[in-house]
């Protein structure tokens, strides 16, 4: 499982021209499953998000999580993390999860990263235009595989 994690002042998905997702300050996350991903990576994944510090503190250092500064998140299902380009110029997607498989994780993943900070989310399987304004910039790729 991967995730790209972008800190944000804000950011929202849009689906046909309507928004379907919307915070401001927190991470807007790409949720990448790959194919043997199962919830024990995205357990792993959720505790490391939602406990990630890189909001500053007081004295400027990035030392407060999400729940610190009461942030939101906004999680957005990416099958193309796991593109793979070794073999020519067109990527190959053998490697993501199938979209069944890959939609329980991501909802899953979704409920676990809940029950700790309020989330919102795209919708799986259609094409979403993403508008964050990003915060630092801070980007952190977070990666667990399965075994």
């Amino acid at each position: 499982m991967r995730l790209v994690v972008q800190r944000v002042k804000n950011a929202k998905v849009e689906v046909e021209n309507k928004i379907v997702g919307k915070i401001n300050n927190g991470f807007m996350v790409l949720v990448g499953i790959g194919l043997n991903d199962t919830e024990k990576e995205a357990d792993y994944l959720a505790k490391k998000l939602v406990n990630l510090r890189i909001f500053e503190d007081e004295a400027g250092k990035m030392n407060l999580n999400i729940k610190d500064v009461k942030g939101e998140l906004l999680l957005i299902s990416q099958f193309t993390l796991y593109a793979d380009c070794t073999g020519g110029n067109r990527p190959s997607f053998i490697n993501a999860a199938k979209p069944d498989k890959a939609n329980k994780l991501y909802e899953y993943f979704c409920k676990k990263c809940s029950e700790t900070v309020p989330v919102q989310k795209g919708i799986f399987r259609t094409h979403m235009e993403v508008t964050l304004q990003n915060s630092g910039p801070v980007t952190i790729l977070l990666e667990k595989n399965a075994l």
